[in-house]
């Protein structure tokens, strides 16, 4: 089994993947030939579960400094897949670099880990040159090339790629957080599918059964503005004292205001409380997609 992650080797993709394989290791044999394939962004990544070059994706969707991933949230909408599992990975970020900390002129990172260094960065090298890379271990593989760059990414990174560790630790805020989904290309048979009030309307039901917590991935578009009616919708869970743990807002790229909701909330889709939940919600809703139930980290 392939599993796509952002490379290259060393990136917190990489870490979440061999962390969510350790796991599930346990629960099913067909995991123990896993090989992973190392994807130039979030977008090969995604494409090459699609095309069929990986069984299995796994991407950043939110950190607990700089929120949601948007390019992950945008795909999870483009693509007709499958979540089943999330992985949550504690982020330390480090400095590396060939050379010592008087010399660095430029630091390299992925926008994510840049945001989330933002005020070091601006206290300790003001003047410096930022450059944005696909991944952190990307910035750490091109910070071999001159003693004057420095890459902002995992400690692990530093021994891969021969660098110095000069600061440990840099991320603004120490309870640095990010969750990362498991996902697969949807199968015809299975039970999570599109739900459209124009079209095709199905019921998605899960007949797996699991006494962990589950969390249920959902996308909703309301294709009628009107006052009151994400209230509405929202009230459906909150009658049945449902959890949401996240929703947000992104452009539906139609026209300027309108948007699409993401929202995450505790449960499973078997169970009987979600489906009545989701099919209350159906009828006031113009789209919603059932990205998957999946056990809670």
């Amino acid at each position: 089994m392939i599993i796509g992650v952002l490379g290259p080797r060393g990136s917190y993709s990489d870490k979440a993947a061999h962390l969510w394989l350790t796991k599930e290791h346990t629960l099913s044999s067909l995991l123990k030939d896993a090989s992973i394939k190392y994807c130039g962004d979030i977008i090969d990544t995604f494409d090459s579960v699609v095309n069929n070059k990986a069984a299995i994706g796994i991407v950043p969707v939110e950190n607990s400094i700089e929120g949601s991933v948007g390019v992950t949230l945008d795909l999870l909408m483009e693509h007709d897949i499958q979540i089943i599992g999330e992985v949550v990975v504690p982020i330390e970020h480090c400095l590396l670099s060939r050379g010592i900390i008087e010399d660095i002129r430029v630091i390299l990172s992925h926008p994510q880990a840049l945001g989330q260094c933002r005020q070091f960065i601006k206290s300790h090298f003001p003047h410096a040159e930022i450059r944005t890379t696909g991944s952190t271990s990307h910035a750490a593989k091109l910070a071999t090339e001159f003693e004057e760059m420095a890459a902002i990414a995992s400690r692990e990174s530093a021994s891969m790629y021969g660098l110095n560790v000069l600061l440990c630790n840099i991320q603004d805020c120490n309870n640095n957080h990010t969750r990362f989904i498991v996902f697969r290309k949807k199968q015809e048979d299975d039970d999570f599918t599109w739900m459209k009030i124009n079209g095709n309307t199905a019921n998605s039901e899960n007949t797996a059964k699991s006494s962990l917590p589950h969390r249920t991935s959902i996308i909703v578009y309301l294709d009628r503005d009107r006052p009151g009616a994400l209230y509405d919708l929202l009230g459906e869970f909150a009658t049945r004292k449902i959890n949401l743990t996240r929703i947000e807002s992104r452009p539906s790229k139609r026209i300027l205001g309108d948007y699409v909701f993401y929202i995450d909330f505790a449960g499973n889709i078997s169970d009987t409380i979600i489906k009545d939940a989701l099919n209350s919600i159906l009828p006031k809703a113009g789209m919603m997609k059932v990205l998957g139930s999946y056990v809670m980290m």
